[in-house]
């Protein structure tokens, strides 16, 4: 059987020698933007600077447009909400959703170390919450990542009392600097998915933890999950309350599954839409360092194109 050490080491080293360069540089995040404090002042590039960054006061001592940079912060705080209950012990691919989990959470670990930021987690498991501090540095991360991996399979109806909403409201209520917060889920709930405007229940805590924070979703799927094989008698049991029930996979079920599969993915879209978080999908069956770079370069875009864009309202080049 293959170690945890093993395991955390080789996932360092595939997300150092995969991801390391690609997500560092400006230390903005694993969502490029800009920092929060103040610095130095300099001239007016138009097309490329933002007028709302104008410093209004050394344009009018020198009679030369210039505006003010912004640094970002040299030590952030990420913290990470992992979602271990029932229903991530499935996997019917590359690994279970669970190690994807781990992966997830690893992967921005392991980069938010390497500059130097404290990284903490939230972790839902057995019916419970359970906080771990922000450290900096690898022996905390690695302590996490163990805790991680050894965690025994979840029981079933163990984790009905604790939901993903509750564990976003305790990272909600955390009064702690602005940071980065990633919740890592298969964002799965008991809602009409034809309803595509049906609020889900963590919605709100949601809400409220995107007004203070940079956060991002990380969405894990399985391919079982979208579609079901022709494999005809097969007996379901929900992790969550135990419930089993034997169907037969016809192809009328089985397409009509795969059409409720894809609703209830599209509510979930919209709902983290809706939220203004970023939005990652991650499956068991893909390469997720790849999707993980390729949604990094499509943020670096979008955030380019936004830093171009003109200011509201129609301003454009000031006057002198």
């Amino acid at each position: 059987m293959t170690s945890p050490e093993y395991v955390l080491r080789r996932l360092e080293l595939t997300v150092v020698r995969r991801l390391d360069g690609l997500l560092q540089g400006a230390h903005q995040g694993l969502l490029p933007g800009p920092g929060s404090e103040l610095g130095d002042s300099r001239p007016y590039v138009p097309g490329e600077d933002d007028v709302r960054r104008m410093d209004w006061a050394v344009t009018a001592r020198t009679t030369v447009p210039h505006v003010r940079d912004l640094v970002a912060d040299r030590e952030l705080e990420t913290w990470a909400l992992a979602d271990l209950s029932a229903s991530m012990d499935f996997g019917t691919a590359d690994m279970d959703k669970r190690d994807l989990v781990i992966a997830g959470v690893g992967a921005i670990g392991f980069l938010s170390s390497r500059v130097g930021d404290r990284f903490g987690a939230y972790v839902i498991h057995g019916g419970r919450v359970h906080r771990f501090p922000a450290r900096t540095g690898r022996p905390g991360l690695y302590a996490l990542l163990q805790t991680l991996v050894a965690a025994p399979r979840g029981e079933v109806g163990a984790d009905a009392a604790t939901t993903l909403a509750d564990g976003i409201e305790l990272l909600s209520r955390a009064r702690r600097r602005r940071g980065m917060r990633v919740v890592v889920s298969d964002f799965l709930d008991p809602v009409d998915p034809r309803d595509p405007y049906a609020e889900r229940p963590w919605e709100r805590p949601m809400r409220r933890l995107a007004a203070r924070h940079q956060v991002l979703a990380i969405e894990v799927i399985d391919p079982r999950e979208l579609e079901l094989p022709d494999v005809g008698m097969v007996t379901f049991t929900d992790p969550e309350t135990g419930r089993a029930a034997t169907v037969h996979l016809t192809r009328r079920v089985r397409e009509a599954y795969a059409e409720a599969a894809l609703l209830q993915r599209e509510s979930t879209r919209r709902a983290l839409r809706r939220c203004g978080v970023a939005h990652l999908v991650l499956r068991t069956d893909r390469d997720w360092i790849y999707d993980i770079a390729q949604f990094v370069l499509r943020q670096r875009r979008t955030a380019h194109l936004l830093r171009r864009a003109p200011a509201a309202g129609g301003a454009g080049r000031p006057s002198r």
